[in-house]
């Protein structure tokens, strides 16, 4: 059997911790059922991170690090209202594909919110620095036009708060969330 190192146990961790964390948030979550699930002793757990809150980071961190890199693959090349829709897709994909990263996003924010209004700023500190990497990956493929970023990605919130709440495909809820009809009637000054 071949022994992993501490830096690929720290990858098993991360990856375990937003499968835990995405279902159970981070109250909701322990450090046992972590380390239950990476097969590694809640000792061993915290000689790989100091605690939770530092478990929680890194999986918040690497979710929205994660996101910023689907969309710049995504629009890699691409410019306007062709990144606009590579990115809608590659980020629909993803969501549908891996439903716990919506979760993880959807309990980042919670946390975040949670903890500032106890007076934690740390959690807040690094989202917002992560999310202002999202922004920018979409901001220049669509042009630096600050107005169709905002769109893009209300457009991305509105889209995980209907996922998140099991909308089906179908439903009437995502009617007007056509992307490309949006960037056409703009486009026809309508």
């Amino acid at each position: 059997m071949v022994r992993m190192s501490a830096e690929e146990r720290r990858e098993s961790v991360i990856r375990a911790a937003t499968s835990e964390f995405a279902r159970g948030g981070y109250h909701g979550t322990s450090t046992e059922a972590i380390a239950r699930r990476v097969g590694v002793s809640q000792p061993y757990l915290f000689r790989l991170f100091p605690g939770k809150k530092a478990i929680f980071l890194a999986a918040a961190e690497r979710c929205l690090e994660d996101t910023r890199r689907v969309f710049e693959e995504a629009s890699e090349g691409l410019r306007g209202e062709e990144a606009l829709h590579a990115m809608a897709a590659a980020y629909t994909r993803l969501i549908t594909e891996r439903p716990e990263r919506l979760q993880m996003q959807l309990q980042v924010y919670v946390t975040v919110a949670a903890a500032e209004a106890a007076g934690d700023h740390e959690f807040g500190e690094m989202v917002r620095t992560r999310w202002m990497e999202l922004w920018d990956a979409v901001h220049l493929p669509l042009g630096g036009d600050t107005g169709e970023t905002t769109s893009f990605m209300a457009f991305g919130m509105l889209i995980n708060t209907l996922a998140g709440m099991g909308f089906p495909p179908g439903h009437r809820v995502w009617e007007g969330l056509d992307l490309s009809a949006r960037v056409r009637r703009g486009a026809e000054g309508v």
